[in-house]
C-alpha cells in the first residue's frame, strides 16, 4: 500500500488556506480602523499632530496594514505544491514564477517603512514633534515626515511583483486544472493589480477595485486549499 505522495503536504496546505483567510480578515480590520479615524495621507504637520491624538488606533492600523503580509508568502508555496504535480511544461514554470514572485514580493512589503496609508516610523517622529524644544527642531523633524510621506504616496515595485505573482500563479491554475474558476478570478485581479499599480494616482478607483478582488482571490485560494488538505489527509492509501 502506497500513500499520495502529496498527502504529506497536506498539513501544510491546511494551514496555508487558514493563513489566506486570515490574512484578508486582518486586512479588513485595518480598513475598518482607517474609517474610524482615517489618517493624512499627505502634509507632514497635520499627519505628526493626527498620530498625537489617535496613537493607539493609528499604530494598530499600521500593524494590521504590515505584519498580515507575512501570510500571504505560504499561500503560494503551497499553491505551487497543489498546482506542480498537474502541470507540464509552461504550466509547471509559471506556478514556480508564481511562487517565487508572489512569495517574495510580500515578504518584501514587510522591509518597506510604509503602508500606503502611513508608516510606524511617523509614530516615533509624532513623539519627537510633540516633545520638540524650538521651532528649528520641530521643521527638522516634519522634514523628515515628509520624506516619509513622499515614499507613502510612491507606487512601491513590491506592489507591482505582488499583481505579477497572482497573475503568474492564477494562469498555471487554469493550465493545470487547478479550480479554474478562482485561476480566472486571480488572473482578472492580477491584470487589473498591474494596470492599477500603474495609474495608481491618475485612477486611483482601479486601486479599490484590484484591492476587492485580490481579497476574493485569497479568500477562494483559502477555501481551495483547506479543501485540497482534507481531502488528501483523508485518501486512502492507493494499492500497488
Amino acid at each position: 500500500m502506497d500513500r499520495d505522495p502529496r498527502a504529506p503536504w497536506a498539513p501544510f496546505q491546511l494551514a496555508a488556506g487558514c493563513c489566506a483567510i486570515a490574512f484578508v480578515v486582518l486586512l479588513v480590520l485595518a480598513l475598518v480602523l482607517d474609517f474610524i479615524a482615517p489618517p493624512p495621507v499627505d502634509g507632514a504637520v497635520p499627519t505628526l499632530e493626527f498620530i498625537a491624538r489617535n496613537k493607539p488606533v493609528y499604530v494598530a492600523e499600521q500593524l494590521l496594514w504590515t505584519v498580515p503580509n507575512i501570510l500571504a508568502v505560504p499561500v503560494f508555496a503551497a499553491l505551487f505544491l497543489a498546482c506542480a504535480p498537474a502541470a507540464q511544461g509552461v504550466a509547471r514554470g509559471l506556478a514556480l514564477g508564481g511562487a517565487l514572485v508572489g512569495g517574495l514580493s510580500w515578504a518584501l512589503i514587510l522591509a518597506i517603512p510604509v503602508t500606503s496609508r502611513g508608516s510606524l516610523v511617523l509614530v516615533y517622529l509624532s513623539d519627537r514633534y510633540a516633545g520638540a524644544a524650538d521651532d528649528a527642531a520641530r521643521q527638522r523633524i516634519s522634514a523628515a515626515a515628509e520624506a516619509l510621506i513622499a515614499e507613502n504616496n510612491t507606487p512601491a515595485v513590491a506592489g507591482v511583483l505582488s499583481a505579477a505573482g497572482i497573475l503568474l500563479m492564477s494562469v498555471a491554475m487554469v493550465r493545470g486544472g487547478l479550480s479554474r474558476a478562482v485561476g480566472w478570478l486571480g488572473i482578472a485581479a492580477g491584470a487589473l493589480g498591474l494596470l492599477a499599480e500603474a495609474l495608481r494616482y491618475l485612477v486611483p478607483a482601479l486601486y479599490g477595485g484590484y484591492g476587492l478582488l485580490m481579497w476574493a482571490w485569497f479568500v477562494a485560494v483559502g477555501i481551495v486549499l483547506i479543501r485540497l488538505g482534507r481531502k488528501r489527509r483523508r485518501a486512502p492509501a492507493a494499492r500497488v
